[in-house]
């Protein structure tokens, strides 16, 4: 029998993004050359309310992207015979720019060299950055956020779920044991 452990209710998740936000805008000097690319699912949310709060701060409209990465995994062949492939939208140049990748959770690392893979494939950033919300560790590759909501330690085999008001109608992350 499972048990869900919620880690972050909506005003924890709400609080974060600010921070993160604020941690962008101050690293970066503001957001010239910045660009936001979420990867689905929960990334392409989270980029969203980043950007929203960047333009309710600074006042700047930031270049948004979405990656799909599901075809640059390297256990694809895994997950199912037909796996669902959304739309990976990038209307703008990554050339020179400063991208910061966004994803909910962070624990093997595959996802994210996936995502750096994809990209590479859109243009050369003259650096690569990353967002999540929650870091659960287990690394299976050498990969760390730029930027992390909240660092929670975790046994391998426990799942950590993020949901959205996006698509779940609710903002929580819970780990499930």
């Amino acid at each position: 029998m499972s048990t869900e452990q919620v880690i972050l209710q909506a005003p924890d998740i709400d609080r974060i993004l600010t921070r993160i936000t604020h941690e962008l805008l101050e690293k970066h000097r503001g957001t010239e050359n910045l660009l936001l690319i979420g990867i689905w699912t929960g990334g392409v949310f989270l980029a969203d309310r980043i950007a929203a709060r960047i333009l309710s701060i600074d006042g700047t409209k930031i270049p948004r992207g979405d990656l799909d990465i599901t075809l640059y995994r390297d256990d694809w062949t895994r997950i199912g015979h037909q796996p669902i492939v959304r739309k990976t939208e990038i209307p703008f140049s990554l050339d020179g720019k400063q991208v910061v990748l966004v994803d909910d959770v962070l624990f093997t690392g595959r996802t994210v060299r996936a995502a750096m893979d994809a990209l590479i494939d859109f243009g050369r950033p003259d650096r690569i950055e990353l967002a999540v919300l929650v870091d659960r560790g287990h690394r299976e590759l050498p990969i760390q956020a730029n930027y992390v909501g909240k660092h929670i330690e975790t046994i391998h085999n426990t799942m950590v779920n993020v949901y959205l008001k996006e698509r779940a109608g609710r903002d929580e992350a819970c780990v499930t044991m």
